[in-house]
């Protein structure tokens, strides 16, 4: 909102050119623009998908390498830094001309198409995600990360998917960008938390706002002022689950203030494997517009 709005489209676009060009460099095929976001097809012979996920997951990476280098360039011409994050899915999907009489336009629909939607949405910024279908069939081609599984907006059991490190055949290294261990999202949640001394909890319950969430840790709107490096006990609830999270132990690892209000960057040190899945879903859920948690 503070930098200029027709700066900000001239930016897009620059991106959005190289992106492109890579896209095409790979015969991928761009279906659409959604706001700041692509889709790009990887299409042909139904018989190779092999080939189809290769040229997909090789896009990928030099599409965050050579974000890499404009990142480096719109420093020196001191504009903000963009990132991106990228999800690949492969399988069967509905193509064809969708639309009415007036307007329609070629696209492609179905669930494989969702789920890609939905794993880009849990990508960190400059990463890019693969699902287990698109790893099977390029394994002996991409490098990747251990798996994990995610909850999937519209599926009832969990996507397993793997982060793209590189292509070694071709030298090519994916540049990550995000110290993060976990995507984060928006939020407003009521937390209850107590101070610790040395290793004791005191007695006082004081009253914060989560304003931001994320697998491991929370950005935290504070009553009052407490130092880096305090040690706190929290409680929070997760109404969309039903869930109350109790006896998680976090460290205040940054603070700042803005408008006032004192904001904490805090990291869990302590958490049951129950509480931390319910916290996992609740903000997967989030990202993909399940729910929205209020205060």
């Amino acid at each position: 909102a503070a930098y200029p709005a027709p700066a900000v489209i001239s930016l897009l676009n620059r991106c959005f050119g190289t992106m492109v060009d890579i896209t095409a460099r790979h015969f991928g095929t761009v279906d659409k623009f959604i706001g700041d976001a692509i889709m790009v097809i990887f299409g042909g012979d139904p018989a190779a998908p092999r080939d189809h996920a290769r040229r997909a997951v090789l896009c990928a990476v030099e599409m965050q390498i050579a974000m890499n280098e404009l990142r480096e360039r719109h420093r020196e011409e001191g504009v903000p830094d963009l990132y991106m994050g990228i999800g690949i899915n492969t399988g069967k999907v509905m193509a064809g001309l969708i639309g009415s009489e007036a307007y329609r336009a070629y696209t492609l629909i179905g669930e494989e198409v969702n789920i890609a939607s939905r794993i880009e949405a849990l990508s960190l910024r400059g990463q890019v995600l693969m699902s287990e279908s698109t790893y099977m069939h390029c394994r002996d081609f991409v490098e990747a990360g251990e798996p994990t599984e995610v909850h999937v907006k519209g599926k009832a059991d969990r996507v397993r998917v793997r982060e793209a490190l590189g292509v070694p055949a071709l030298g090519k290294v994916m540049p990550r960008q995000d110290v993060r261990k976990s995507p984060r999202v928006a939020v407003r949640l009521d937390i209850d938390y107590w101070v610790l001394e040395g290793k004791v909890v005191t007695a006082a319950r004081l009253r914060a706002v989560i304003r931001d969430l994320g697998y491991n840790g929370a950005l935290v709107e504070l009553e009052r002022s407490l130092p880096v490096y305090s040690e706190l006990k929290l409680a929070f609830d997760l109404p969309a689950l039903g869930y109350r999270a109790e006896e998680i132990y976090a460290r205040i690892v940054s603070t700042r203030e803005q408008e006032g209000r004192m904001l904490a960057g805090i990291e869990f040190t302590s958490i049951a494997a129950d509480a931390s899945a319910k916290v996992r879903l609740s903000v997967q859920m989030l990202l993909q517009g399940e729910y929205h948690e209020t205060e």
